[in-house]
């Protein structure tokens, strides 16, 4: 299947342009989110060479907090339950945290061992396991963050 057909049956279930405002909703998630880790990284760097990982916590709850608005504002569009749905939303995320935090050490070392980069490993790693955060909680906040009840 090539990818253009993946996309467009990913996107046939989902309400007309929702899926579209996620990604853009997404890339500035991901821009910032990915920035936000790489300033914690550098703030924590004289705590140690593995500092990343308690750049992780900060980073995590301020790109929840700013990807919770986007998407409720501009992506799914409720209205109310503002903690209901940031409680929801935080869940989701948690699963995406604890994935990321068992795998980013691997990562880190992988990237360390087999291409010499001490100090860039974090930063690389950090990025590779953006992407696939963004794909699996748009699942996770369409069916449970901002789920709608049925008509």
């Amino acid at each position: 299947m090539r990818p253009a057909s993946r996309l467009a049956g990913l996107s046939s279930h989902v309400p007309g342009g929702q899926f579209w405002r996620y990604l853009l909703t997404g890339a500035w998630n991901t821009l910032f989110g990915y920035a936000t880790f790489a300033l914690f990284t550098a703030l924590f760097a004289p705590m140690g060479r593995n500092s990343y990982i308690l750049a992780v916590i900060p980073s995590t709850l301020l790109n929840i907090t700013v990807s919770f608005l986007g998407y409720k504002w501009f992506v799914f569009k409720t209205k109310g339950n503002y903690l209901r749905e940031w409680i929801k939303c935080v869940a989701v995320y948690s699963s995406a945290t604890l994935l990321n935090l068992a795998l980013l050490p691997v990562l880190v070392i992988t990237i360390r061992y087999k291409f010499g980069l001490e100090h860039q490993a974090p930063y690389i790693a950090g990025a590779l396991l953006t992407g696939g955060t963004v794909i699996l909680s748009f699942f996770g906040h369409k069916h449970i963050s901002f789920r709608q009840p049925a008509k």
